[in-house]
């Protein structure tokens, strides 16, 4: 569904494709036509949207004319017709993930820095990421310099990750984000990968296909939101010759900073899924225990 990655392409600082005509984020300059705003009003709510000339953004606090943006810097003021003002800024990737078209459920930010480096993701890596749903991990892997390859089983999902990744990279990341519609339950065609990352509901049904598809020492992380996956999958990994394996969960307590009123915030962000990481072991793993150590060693 989209290009053939390509291997050792220039990035930018933002791991885009240098020179691909992709929106660079470095420099400070205006708003152009078809790039992502974030309007932010004045009780801190957030709306997304894509400039078009003509294009107009409604609200019950009034219109913002899309021509009113294009042309102006990032962080400017501007005003609905009934007087309201909003910021305008660029969208993070977190606010993006948040914000973005989605038909799937995307993994939070708060889960996707973990996951990078519980993945140890690098600039160049091999990456088969298995269960696309709206792109949110795409873009993160992307950014860090990935070349991934996805399967998605649903091509509806598949068509709204490959949008919502070129919407915000651009693409020329399309050289390095290669999407096919299949079922890894059925087999990983790639071989020697560095990573293997699965966000899918019984990942113990593709774990024999990851092992023989990573390099030894590869990592594979996978996504679960409860419990009795984590258990079903964590019995799977040492049989399927992984090791060093663990299991965190990544909780987010915002603070409510005010003058002297300090003090954590009502609400915070919980349980949203487990993360799991676990090493190919190549030869070796058949002799280690589930926590990573040899029995001798005990």
């Amino acid at each position: 569904m989209s290009a053939v990655p390509s291997a050792g392409a220039a990035l930018d600082a933002t791991g885009q494709e240098a020179g691909s005509g992709s929106r660079g984020r470095g420099a400070a300059r205006p708003f152009v036509a078809g790039e992502k705003v974030l309007l932010v009003d004045s009780k801190g709510r957030r709306h997304l949207l894509t400039l078009r000339p003509g294009g107009q953004f409604h609200t019950h606090a009034g219109v913002v004319d899309h021509d009113g943006l294009l042309g102006l810097e990032e962080a400017s003021t501007v005003r609905s017709s009934h007087g309201a003002r909003y910021l305008a800024v660029r969208p993070t990737l977190a606010e993006l993930v948040l914000e973005m078209p989605r038909g799937a459920q995307v993994i939070y930010p708060k889960d996707l820095g973990p996951l990078l480096i519980m993945a140890d993701i690098f600039p160049g890596a091999r990456v088969l990421e298995a269960g696309l749903g709206s792109g949110a991990l795409s873009m993160a892997l992307l950014r860090a310099g990935a070349d991934v390859t996805g399967y998605e089983l649903r091509e509806d999902f598949a068509a709204r990750a490959i949008s919502n990744v070129t919407g915000f990279l651009g693409e020329g990341v399309l050289g390095r984000y290669h999407v096919e519609v299949r079922d890894v339950y059925q087999g990983i065609g790639e071989e020697d990968l560095d990573r293997v990352l699965l966000d899918l509901p019984e990942p113990w049904h593709a774990v024999q296909h990851a092992s023989a598809a990573l390099r030894p020492g590869g990592i594979l992380v996978s996504y679960l939101p409860t419990v009795p996956q984590v258990m079903a999958l964590r019995e799977a990994l040492p049989k399927a010759g992984f090791a060093l394996a663990e299991t965190i969960e990544v909780l987010q307590r915002p603070w409510h900073v005010e003058g002297q009123s300090v003090r954590p915030e009502h609400r915070m962000v919980a349980h949203t899924g487990f993360l799991t990481a676990a090493r190919s072991g190549g030869r070796g793993a058949s002799h280690m225990t589930e926590d990573g150590r040899s029995p001798t060693s005990r």
